[in-house]
């Protein structure tokens, strides 16, 4: 029988919310049990300071120097997960690993680069478990897109739902991904914007970070016009495999609706584009799971159900903890990589041949 291990995994999401801090108890195969999940929201200073990593990535050359404050950036978000895995170890009865996704600060796969930071020795360190970090990195290099990397757990929970399949996992974080599940059938791809342009234009123009369920989009109207030449970008037609940076998708064409409208109109089209992903199914879904913060808003959840044409239901509608299950995948992940099994395959990042990762860091 396979060992299993109690790992910690650790996600701080591209919508800059927080830290999602999960157990699970997994041989890295079949054995899925999770347990005590919890989030640890940044404080605005390091919402701010996470924001600025972002801009400044984007004019990092590629190879060259990392800016003084990326690095002061990374050890200040360590500082942080450290402090989440402690609030959780008062939960649980100990960790024998931790998977550590890091933050994403770019990911230009197209350019054989995709960057988290994340300080994986300093955490092992700081908390005196071995840890797991830098999963993306291996496939790209590889020829991947380094994303999406949830499929392989989407799957194993798939197998012990009992959910009707073909089978839809969607994750709702800044930018949105699809899992699709049929039998021994998994595809997987971002399929466009998440959380991330709402949450930005929230920020902008009402001094909130988010808008919470949806309420002030559904106080707006959607502008056809402006959703038509969001959606008019060659991107949605490309074949996946297929990935996304935070930043792909600009706002030009919303620019000047009221604020409202503007919230309503980028509402509907992250649900648009949801929909859109579905053209490169090979069958008809038979029911949506939908996981990530983005379920908890009510207009975006109305808009998707009324576009997709089958039965769309939360992560916890299924069982699930829509609010812990991508730390759950990276503790799945952390304990893969750890026994030299795949992450990633060709049908969810494009890589040439199933492709294991991540770095190990012992305590």
């Amino acid at each position: 029988m396979a060992e299993t291990l109690k790992v910690i995994g650790l996600m701080s999401g591209t919508s800059l919310d927080g830290i999602d801090a999960a157990l699970l108890e997994t041989d890295g195969q079949e054995v899925v049990r999770p347990g005590p999940g919890l989030t640890m929201p940044y404080s605005d200073a390091m919402r701010v300071r996470l924001r600025a990593a972002l801009e400044v990535a984007r004019t990092t050359p590629q190879g060259g120097p990392v800016p003084a404050s990326i690095r002061e950036a990374e050890q200040s978000l360590t500082q942080a997960h450290a402090e989440a895995v402690r609030a959780l170890l008062e939960l649980v009865d100990g960790a024998e690993l931790i998977g550590f996704h890091g933050q994403t600060i770019l990911h230009r796969p197209e350019r054989g680069w995709t960057w988290q930071i994340g300080d994986g020795a300093q955490l092992a360190q700081l908390t005196g478990i071995d840890v797991v970090n830098d999963f993306r990195t291996a496939d790209v290099a590889a020829g991947g897109q380094g994303a999406p990397l949830m499929p392989l757990y989407h799957a194993a929970r798939a197998r012990l739902s009992g959910l009707p399949q073909p089978l839809v996992v969607v994750n709702i974080g800044g930018v949105a991904q699809v899992t699709y599940i049929s039998g021994d059938t998994v595809l997987a791809f971002d399929t466009g914007p998440g959380n991330a342009p709402i949450d930005d234009w929230m920020q902008r123009h009402t001094g909130k970070p988010v808008d919470q369920d949806g309420a002030f989009a559904a106080t707006g109207k959607v502008d056809e016009t402006a959703l038509r030449q969001m959606l008019d970008n060659p991107f949605f037609a490309r074949v996946p495999p297929k990935s996304l940076d935070r930043m792909d998708f600009g706002m030009e064409a919303v620019e000047g609706l009221r604020p409202a409208d503007g919230a309503a109109t980028l509402t509907a089209f992250t649900a648009a584009s949801l929909v859109r992903a579905a053209e490169h199914f090979p069958e008809k879904a038979q029911s949506w799971i939908v996981s990530g913060g983005g379920r908890h808003n009510r207009t975006l959840m109305a808009m998707l159900q009324e576009r997709v044409g089958a039965p769309v239901i939360t992560a916890g509608g299924a069982g699930w903890d829509g609010d812990a299950l991508e730390a759950e995948g990276f503790a799945y992940l952390a304990m893969r990589s750890k026994l030299g099994l795949p992450l990633s395959l060709p049908a969810t990042t494009g890589v040439a041949k199933a492709m294991t990762g991540g770095k190990f860091w012992k305590a």
